[in-house]
């Protein structure tokens, strides 16, 4: 219910209230019911949009593209083929023959690069707007404990930075809630759709932990880095907190079901994955054992010291999704570069891993997260891996999607150069689940106005 008057008000705030003067002079006037000019208003702005795509109504056969398979392999000269939102054909183009007038569509790609979709993990979008805009703003609550909350029902497919995000070849997000030490669950949606019921690709696939600090800064205008005299507070807090939420889970069915343990559920069975926030190593170290303790699967997010323990995260068998790569460095005595050999490092010692980036808007710079580490030593496919198909294990999906293989979802990008490169990305094709996704957005619509205004 509070999501549902949260989204009333988000309407009211961005789409009404900028335009009050124009409603009471319709109230003045009298000439249309108040009721249809707010309702006609409203779908004007949201028809902005492009509308979702219907679903794949003939084959479509991809030809000539090097193709990036996701699973570290490449075919250079590629046939694609794909119906009813499944992939039925992915082979090298010189090794078989194909008739093609059994496929509806044929798409020329010689001299192009064909992905599968990128994933993001752990992002706002669709939950937030305008950040400057607190009405449009619905990921957090208060609270220090609530694993209860869920991202998925306060996703709003209306966003204008969705067609943005899916015009890099972003397809797939895990819509993350934030705040307070347990935040809540994420879910995994498809970013092309009516609304979050067909937006879903996976529910409630994890909860999130911010694993406490041992340390913060003195505060604003004070450097000074002070310990934290209530970590050890906190730990035993959460302990306390795991401890009764695996009890009531052993109840198959409690007299009186409490909403915060129910959610915890399928942390104890494996049917969901703890994603523990945390950055330093010694913190890392003690978050991944604690979780062991209660036989949890578990992935570490941020993870900015991960490269000074990788035999740690490899012993543990500990997937890790990296904070933005392009940034600088933790602390003053590192390498200035170290944020862009850290997946290096990682992947030469055999950890799992996957590349993310901040908040909602900025996910449309995602693969340049992992371009940046290619120019570190990462090798290119092993970078897409960490787009596609590394991330789709972490989120439990990667039977589904994540690569180019026959059966799997045919969600892909035809892009004209490198898609980490941002000099070479232009993304002309995209599909979700074999529909054929409409590229437009706001950005490429103020880039197409203001060039007609400059040359008239």
């Amino acid at each position: 219910m509070r999501n549902s008057f949260r989204r009333i008000r988000i309407h009211f705030d961005v789409l009404i209230l900028p335009h009050y003067n124009l409603i009471s002079t319709a109230m003045y006037l009298r000439s249309t019911p108040i009721c249809i000019f707010l309702l006609t208003l409203f779908y004007s702005f949201a028809a902005q949009n492009p509308t979702p795509a219907p679903a794949q109504s003939g084959a479509i056969l991809i030809m000539g593209a090097t193709a990036h398979l996701g699973n570290g392999s490449v075919i250079s000269n590629s046939t694609i083929g794909f119906e009813g939102g499944k992939l039925t054909l992915v082979a090298d183009a010189t090794t078989i023959r194909i008739d093609r007038s059994k496929y509806a569509t044929v798409y020329d790609a010689s001299g192009k690069h064909v992905y599968p979709g990128f994933i993001a993990p752990v992002t706002n979008l669709g939950l937030a707007e305008i950040e400057a805009a607190r009405a449009t703003i619905d990921y957090a609550d208060i609270g220090q404990y609530n694993p209860n909350l869920r991202s998925l029902v306060a996703y709003n497919t209306d966003s204008e930075v969705i067609p943005t995000v899916r015009s890099n070849g972003v397809l797939l997000a895990q819509v993350t809630p934030s705040g307070g030490t347990i935040s809540g669950s994420s879910s995994v949606v498809q970013l092309d759709a009516w609304n979050w019921e067909d937006a879903n690709y996976r529910a409630d696939e994890g909860i999130h932990l911010n694993w406490p600090q041992m340390s913060a800064a003195g505060g604003l205008g004070n450097p000074e880095v002070k310990k934290n005299e209530q970590y050890d507070k906190d730990v035993q807090a959460l302990q306390h907190f795991f401890e009764e939420a695996k009890a009531y889970a052993q109840q198959a069915a409690p007299e009186v079901k409490n909403l915060r343990f129910e959610a915890m559920r399928g942390l104890f069975d494996q049917k969901s994955t703890l994603y523990i926030h945390s950055d330093n190593a010694k913190t890392i170290q003690e978050s991944v054992l604690f979780a062991e303790r209660f036989g949890i699967r578990k992935v570490i997010v941020g993870a900015n010291d991960a490269w000074l323990i990788p035999d740690f995260l490899k012993a543990h068998n500990v997937p890790v999704i990296l904070g933005k790569t392009q940034s600088l460095p933790a602390r003053e005595d590192e390498d200035v570069d170290q944020p862009f050999k850290t997946a290096t490092l990682l992947q030469e010692k055999g950890v799992l891993f996957a590349f993310s980036n901040d908040g909602f808007w900025q996910q449309r710079n995602l693969a340049f997260q992992a371009g940046q580490s290619v120019g570190f030593g990462l090798p290119m496919e092993a970078a897409i891996s960490a787009l596609t198909l590394n991330t789709a294990q972490m989120l439990g999906i990667d039977k589904t999607c994540g690569s180019l293989e026959t059966g799997k979802d045919a969600t892909l990008f035809i892009s004209e150069g490198d898609a980490l490169d941002m000099r070479t990305c232009k993304v002309t094709a995209a599909f979700i689940q074999g529909r054929t996704i409409n590229l437009d957005n706001k950005h490429k619509q103020l880039n197409q106005r203001f060039e007609k205004k400059y040359r008239q």
